[in-house]
């Protein structure tokens, strides 16, 4: 039943505009913060561990607008999945850095593409795709049904779906040896045991190793990019960021630390459209109890 609502209301938003798919969402948004008290009190516990010194009610009010944005990224995903190539790419109205992308894919070692859950990063990877030669890390959705219809979505303008697997590995490893584009979502707890603890806002985060190890052996140079959510359905700023560190340079600790230190500063930029009611600090180092009881 899940799986026919969840196609159904991909349908109907792309139906709409992008601007009242956003009002859609907005709603969408609202009632989550009302109705979803898993969603909220993650949102709040997060917030409160990354910005201890800011009051309450300033928590409070992000958290909303988090999900707000959340709300948002739901009822994008019909457009942006089931448009036409041109109308989603029209859609795409500023992009900043996209120097630091041609320059970094000009070193021939291929670019690690570093997307953190904030504001719309499926229209990164549909850009990319669309115009350069792309592997993205894939993890199937909960919904088991739905994993054909979202690879799909992901791989229609051209990106290569890997899993994660150590076969998915080396298929990241081979494109980077060709020269493309790695694209993986920095800011997810690995299910794996692939990570170690490092500071996110000063917290201990369980993060993944891979990024790290990726740039350290193959030499590519890492990139931050997003896509800023423009108000009143107006489209999006994409933003290419570089590193501001040399990867080969460090070790994997270090890497993890400088990675998180990057997906910070993006989130500093628009925090109310990064996904605060993700759990991102589940895993907890040896003896410490769960921060979302």
């Amino acid at each position: 039943m899940r799986t026919v609502f969840s196609k159904a209301l991909l349908h109907l938003c792309a139906c709409l505009s992008l601007r009242s798919a956003h009002r859609l969402g907005i709603m969408l948004g609202k009632a989550l913060f009302v109705f979803s008290r898993d969603l909220r009190h993650s949102s709040e516990i997060n917030l409160q561990l990354c910005f201890p010194s800011q009051e309450s009610h300033l928590r409070a009010t992000l958290a909303r607008q988090s999900l707000i944005e959340m709300g948002k990224t739901i009822t994008e995903m019909g457009p942006l999945w089931l448009w036409d190539r041109g109308r989603v790419l029209g859609e795409i109205k500023q992009i900043s850095g996209k120097e630091h992308l041609e320059n970094a894919l000009a070193k021939d070692k291929g670019v690690l593409l570093a997307l953190p859950h904030l504001g719309a990063w499926e229209m990164v990877g549909l850009y990319c795709s669309a115009n350069y030669a792309m592997t993205s890390l894939y993890r199937p959705p909960r919904m088991e049904r739905l994993d054909n219809t979202v690879r799909q979505a992901r791989e229609r303008f051209g990106a290569t779906l890997v899993p994660t697997t150590t076969q998915g590995v080396r298929g990241l490893y081979k494109a980077l040896g060709k020269g493309e584009l790695v694209a993986i979502l920095p800011d997810q707890d690995p299910r794996d045991g692939g990570g170690l603890f490092a500071p996110f806002f000063g917290v201990p985060a369980y993060t993944m190793t891979l990024l790290a190890r990726l740039a350290k052996k193959s030499g590519a140079p890492i990139l931050f990019c997003y896509a800023e959510r423009l108000p009143n359905g107006e489209g999006f700023h994409l933003q290419f960021i570089p590193a501001s560190w040399d990867a080969t340079q460090c070790d994997i600790a270090q890497n993890a630390q400088h990675i998180n230190a990057g997906v910070e500063q993006c989130i500093k930029q628009r925090p109310t459209q990064y996904q605060w009611s993700y759990k991102r600090f589940r895993t907890r180092p040896e003896g410490e109890s769960s921060l979302y009881d």
